[in-house]
């Protein structure tokens, strides 16, 4: 079909959309009745305690999922990238939403009335499993992420974040450099460390020579020790 615009078409026709499964007139349903929003780098997307009003899809960009603990530190939880959703539970529950969502670089996402997606669900079981699974899936990642950033030492958990980074950007044309960005500061808070603790221990993995560092660009030269590293937690 003839979508509105490409970010509903990305959101529904993804590869990895659970919206695929839905019926033309599903599609057509969704296609009239969402909400394309464009945020630059820094902004807010989704504050803590807020209530989204509906399922929230990135189609293009990419931004970070956080909390604040104690000591006001950040704790970034997840990476998220075009064709990812977030904020189900609006759908299941009217509780505050738990996380912090801020653009990463300039970001464009669809969000789909949570109204609609619900009426929808009611009527169509195969997309109320995916949901299902998706939120599964989505309980497991975090409960593994817990695991890692209590019970790993910082070599292990840098590791870790470098491996996430590599997973969710990708490398560039040369498949080494990581095709990411990120500020020292958010590599340390999605490694659940200090900013200079990242830096000393990225540093080390220098020293190392299991990566190279240029300004922000970091260049994987070890693939296979980062891996031992992260999965021994040492």
């Amino acid at each position: 079909m003839q979508y509105r615009d490409p970010y509903i078409e990305i959101c529904i026709e993804g590869a990895s959309s659970i919206f695929k499964v839905l019926s033309p007139s599903e599609k057509e349903m969704l296609d009239q009745h969402h909400l394309v929003m464009n945020f630059r780098k820094g902004e807010s997307i989704l504050n803590e305690g807020s209530r989204p009003k509906g399922i929230i899809c990135f189609a293009s960009g990419s931004a970070k999922l956080f909390s604040i603990g104690a000591g006001n530190r950040e704790q970034i939880i997840k990476i998220l990238r075009p064709a990812e959703f977030v904020s189900f539970r609006t759908l299941f529950s009217d509780s505050p939403y738990p996380y912090s969502v801020v653009a990463l670089e300039e970001t464009s996402t669809v969000v789909f009335e949570k109204h609609n997606m619900s009426r929808i669900l009611r009527h169509n079981a195969e997309l109320a499993i995916k949901f299902i699974k998706t939120i599964s899936e989505d309980l497991i990642f975090s409960n593994k992420r817990l695991i890692s950033l209590t019970q790993k030492h910082v070599r292990g958990r840098l590791a870790e974040s470098l491996l996430i980074l590599r997973d969710t950007y990708g490398f560039d044309t040369d498949g080494r450099t990581l095709n990411a960005l990120l500020s020292r500061e958010d590599l340390a808070h999605l490694s659940n460390m200090t900013t200079s603790n990242a830096i000393r221990t990225l540093s080390g993995f220098a020293d190392e020579n299991l990566v190279e560092i240029h300004g922000r660009k970091i260049v994987i030269l070890d693939l296979k020790q980062l891996e031992e590293i992260s999965e021994s937690g040492q």
